[in-house]
This record gives C-alpha cells, structure tokens and sequence, in this order.
C-alpha cells in the first residue's frame, strides 16, 4: 500500500475528502517525527511503538572489495508492532 492508497483509503472510511485525508494523514507523521526527534516514544495504543536509538559509529567491510570503511553515528528507529496489530495479522 502506497501513502497515496492510505489516503484514499482514510478518505473513504471517514467521508473526508482526500485533500483532507492527506492533511490528516500529514499532519499524523509530522506528529511521529516530532516525537522522535524531542527523544520520546511515540506510541499508538494496541497499534505500535517507534522508539529513536542513537547508534554509535563503527568500522564495517566492504563486500566487494574487503576494505575498512567507516561508519557514522546515526539515529535509527524501530518499530514494535502492538497487541491489536499482532492479533489483526494473526
């Protein structure tokens, strides 16, 4: 599913239009993004939980070659799927 099938679909379970949709659904990942970046949980009861982890910067190998390259410190997120969305899927 695309973000444009998301708003389609958020358009027609709501009645909104999809301009609103889009807003909306905009407006949702803006909300995440922001939390992530304050450094806190962003949690959607029964659904998921994104959770921002510093990683520090490492040495890694290049596959094709064996060289030693490095690797900077990032920030990753990871998801952790829900109680309702694994009994959805289950």
């Amino acid at each position: 599913m695309t973000k444009t099938d998301l708003v389609n679909f958020i358009a027609e379970e709501t009645g909104l239009t999809k301009a609103d949709s889009s807003r909306a659904l905009e407006a949702m990942m803006g909300g995440v993004v922001k939390g992530l970046k304050e450094g806190n949980k962003v949690t959607l009861t029964g659904f998921c939980t994104f959770t921002a982890k510093d990683k520090p910067a490492k040495d890694g190998r290049n596959p094709r070659t064996g060289e030693t390259v490095k690797i900077p410190a990032r920030v990753a997120v990871t998801i952790k799927a829900g109680s309702k969305l694994k009994e959805a899927l289950n």
